[in-house]
């Protein structure tokens, strides 16, 4: 499943706008909320929903790892993954479509979402030339994304009111 071309084109879709997203983020409200967007539907439409139907359709993942950079990645990952694959892949879809839907939120709630997005792509380079080439690309603009959304919720947070003297 994870060579259709309809989700590799979502990718594709969801990376591009990451990145454009990424480049206006410091000047443009609109593309802090594309970088949400496109983060948040990534990781639960291409990443969850794709893990899920890969389960139900009976998918192992037992050939996920053998391109990865360390023996001790793939031989790990026949070890460990493999034989509980519907559990492990389960908590992993659970975990993309936690990070998608919180950098869907905004606010702080975003910013957890886009660490935890981060944390993946660190993780997920050794296992092949692809992923890795994938993470070179998205680590920067993640980074950008998370210290724009950082900055506006800084500055949201010290504006001042639009009726001084009103409120607590």
């Amino acid at each position: 499943m994870e060579d259709n071309p309809l989700f590799i084109g979502l990718w594709i879709v969801c990376g591009v706008a990451t990145v454009g997203a990424a480049a206006l983020a410091h000047r443009s409200r609109t593309a802090l909320l594309v970088g949400r967007g496109a983060v948040g539907v990534l990781f639960v439409v291409g990443g969850a929903l794709l893990h899920v139907i890969n389960l139900a359709s009976g998918a192992t993942y037992t050939g996920f790892a053998d391109p990865a950079f360390f023996p001790w990645v793939t031989s790990t990952w026949q070890l460990v993954v493999v034989p509980a694959a519907a559990v492990l892949i389960g908590l992993l879809a659970l975990f993309e479509a936690v990070v998608g839907i919180l950098a869907l939120s905004g606010g702080l709630a975003t910013q957890i979402g886009y660490a935890g997005v981060i944390a993946f792509y660190v993780l997920l380079w050794p296992f092949g030339w692809m992923e890795l080439v994938w993470v070179l690309v998205m680590i920067v603009p993640m980074l950008v994304l998370l210290r724009a959304e950082r900055r506006a919720s800084s500055s949201r947070s010290l504006a001042p009111s639009a009726a001084p003297g009103v409120g607590a």
